[in-house]
Parts: structure tokens; C-alpha cells; sequence
């Protein structure tokens, strides 16, 4: 009895939802089933239930009826509204789905196949296996092929480089060679100038210009090859001509 004693029981629950049912019923508008005394039988329970659920269904459809077309439109684009974005938040969840799968069968896949990668340690079977380099075979190949890869590229670059036509730098000079009077031979200035022969030396035209009391200077034109023929040497040569030529100057010179 003392056990009994301390337990608290709620002995009008039946009345107390009764008396909440009735109170929103009131407030839905809808019409409340007659009092039921506490005491029903089984069919009675069944006709109340009957009645409850007709007056559920009532305040429902009093609820629909009593809304304007503006509200009823609004409510339909706002449930097909939400049936779309049902429908897209169903398509995202199984994309979603669907990668987390394949993630989760690649991770798998990468896991399972790391102890394979890894060999396991070999036991030493005697002291001379400690010197063994179980890797450096396939290093050393892989060096070695590096470098006959690097040697046959080179080697083809060369070889385009060589069958590539070289551009020759070339310079045009126009001498001015002076004579000492106006009594010097030209003729033979002029044959002096151009018996001078080099690698890389091309003769051109020549010229008589006036200086003055009756003096004429030689302008003669020539093409050197910059890597064969220097123009201060070829200078020289001329000068060297000392029965015709008193001096020599350049005049004009220009890279081809």
C-alpha cells in the first residue's frame, strides 16, 4: 500500500481530452459531439469515433470552402511550388548519394590496394643480403635511360642546327684613295687597288671624283666578309701602294 501510496495517477485524462477536443472544435466553428457519459460500451466507442471522425472532415472542408479564389490560387502554386522543390531536393540528395558512393568504393579501392604496393620485409636469411639494394637496379635503369633520351635529343638538335643554312654577315665599304699629284697614273692606282686578293673580298665599281688643281681621288667599292676580311687590314694593304697612294679614308660602309 505504501508503494502504492507514493505513485500519482491521472484518473479524469479521459475528461480532461474531452474537454480540449471540445475547445478547438469550438474555435474550428465545427459542431461538437453530445456529451458521453464516462461509461461506453464498445458500439457506443465505435459511434463516437464515427462522429469524431465526420466533424474532423466537416471543419476541413468548411476551412477549404471558406477561402476566396485569390487563396486558393496562392495555395496551389505554393504546393506546386513545394512539389518541385521536393522533387529537386530529391534529384540533389541522390546525386549526393551517388557520389559519396563512388568516393566510397575509390577509397576502398585505393586502401585495399596499399598493402599490396607495400612488400612485406624479407627476413634476413644470412649477412651477405645486408648490401643487397633491392631498388637501385631500377634507378640506375631509369638514370641510364634519362640520359641516352637527353644524348639522342641532342644529338638530333646538332644535327637540324647543321643542315640549317648559315646567314654570312657582309659589309659594303667605299674607299676614297688620294693621290699624291695629278700627275699619278689612275689606271695603274686603280689595277694596284684591285690586285689585292682575300678570303671573303669582293671587288666592285670605282670611280674618279675632283678634288682640285686638277687632282682626282679614287672611289672604289668593295664587299668583305665580316669573319674573313678585316677593314682597317685591307686599309693597310692599300696604303702599302706607295708610288700611287698618298692616303686612305673610308668613306661609307654599310652591313648587308
Amino acid at each position: 500500500m505504501s508503494a502504492l501510496a507514493m505513485e500519482s495517477f491521472w484518473f479524469n485524462k479521459s475528461a480532461c481530452d474531452d474537454a480540449e477536443r471540445a475547445y478547438y472544435e469550438k474555435l474550428s466553428g465545427c459542431k461538437g459531439p453530445s456529451v458521453v457519459p464516462p461509461q461506453l460500451g464498445l458500439s457506443e466507442q465505435i459511434a463516437r469515433a464515427r462522429d469524431h471522425i465526420k466533424n474532423s472532415l466537416q471543419c476541413v472542408d468548411t476551412l477549404v470552402t471558406g477561402l476566396s479564389s485569390s487563396e486558393e490560387m496562392a495555395l496551389v502554386k505554393k504546393l506546386n511550388a513545394l512539389e518541385t522543390e521536393n522533387k529537386q531536393l530529391k534529384k540533389v540528395t541522390d546525386d549526393l548519394k551517388a557520389l559519396v558512393l563512388s568516393l566510397e568504393a575509390r577509397v576502398g579501392s585505393l586502401e585495399g590496394g596499399k598493402p599490396a604496393a607495400k612488400a612485406a620485409p624479407a627476413p634476413a636469411a644470412a649477412d651477405d643480403d645486408d648490401d643487397v639494394d633491392l631498388f637501385g637496379s631500377d634507378e640506375e635503369e631509369d638514370d641510364a635511360e634519362k640520359a641516352r633520351i637527353t644524348e639522342e635529343r641532342l644529338k638530333a638538335y646538332h644535327e637540324k642546327k647543321s643542315k640549317k643554312p648559315q646567314v654570312i654577315a657582309k659589309t659594303s665599304v667605299l674607299f676614297d684613295v688620294k693621290p699624291w699629284d695629278d700627275e699619278t697614273d689612275h689606271n695603274e692606282m686603280i689595277k694596284a687597288c684591285k690586285s689585292i686578293e682575300m678570303d671573303g673580298l669582293v671587288w666592285g665599281a670605282n670611280k674618279l671624283v675632283p678634288i682640285g688643281y686638277g687632282i682626282k681621288k679614287l672611289q672604289i667599292m668593295c664587299t668583305v666578309e665580316d669573319a674573313k676580311v678585316s677593314i682597317e687590314e685591307l686599309g693597310e694593304k692599300i696604303e702599302a701602294f706607295e708610288d700611287f697612294v698618298q692616303s686612305v679614308d673610308v668613306a661609307a660602309m654599310n652591313k648587308i
